[in-house]
Order: C-alpha cells, then sequence, then structure tokens
C-alpha cells in the first residue's frame, strides 16, 4: 500500500512577511574615457583623412570610427546639432544614407 504524503498549512499569530526590494549592485561597466580624436583616424584611407578634414572644418565632429573585421574602417561624423550623421566610405566619399544602427 503506497503512502502518499500531505502537506499542512499552520496559520499562526506572526504577520506575513513581505518581500523587501533585492539590493542593487553596483554598475559593473565604467563610463568609457572621451575618445582621442588622433587614435580614431589611426587606419583610414587617406581619402577619407582628406574628407575628414574638410568636414570639420564646416562644424562636422567625428563622433566615432566602427572597425568591423576585414573591413576597411567607417568614421561615422555628426552635425553641429547632432541630428544628421554621414559616414565617409574608403575612397572618400560621404555616405548620407547609411544603413547603421545607432543607440542613443
Amino acid at each position: 500500500m503506497p503512502h502518499t504524503a500531505q502537506s499542512t498549512v499552520i496559520a499562526g499569530p506572526w504577520t506575513p512577511r513581505t518581500h523587501a526590494p533585492a539590493p542593487r549592485t553596483p554598475e559593473r561597466r565604467r563610463a568609457a574615457p572621451p575618445a582621442d580624436p588622433a587614435r580614431m583616424c589611426e587606419g583610414l584611407a587617406p581619402a577619407q583623412l582628406v574628407t575628414l578634414e574638410a568636414l570639420q572644418i564646416f562644424g562636422w565632429r567625428l563622433a566615432f570610427v566602427r572597425r568591423p573585421l576585414f573591413q576597411a574602417p567607417i568614421p561615422v561624423l555628426f552635425d553641429q546639432e547632432g541630428t544628421r550623421h554621414v559616414v565617409i566610405l574608403e575612397d572618400g566619399t560621404l555616405d548620407e544614407h547609411a544603413t547603421l544602427k545607432l543607440r542613443n
């Protein structure tokens, strides 16, 4: 004859325990140090550097350089207001309609 276990809930005079929020752990990621523009320009093609210098005269700023594996670096520039971005292709031409996925 098999024995089945039964559980019993005992009501006591104690107050129900409320769940306190779990303590937050500090953020492990550190803020990235400001990028050095000279280091960002390393590895760019001469045509990209010429176009970059010309755009900087008109107030565009180099925001970052994507460096995909086994491909040419992709410098990304933003206008003064930060509303538009362009990509300088390897031959120095601009791609104003780049299909980059940018984070906020």
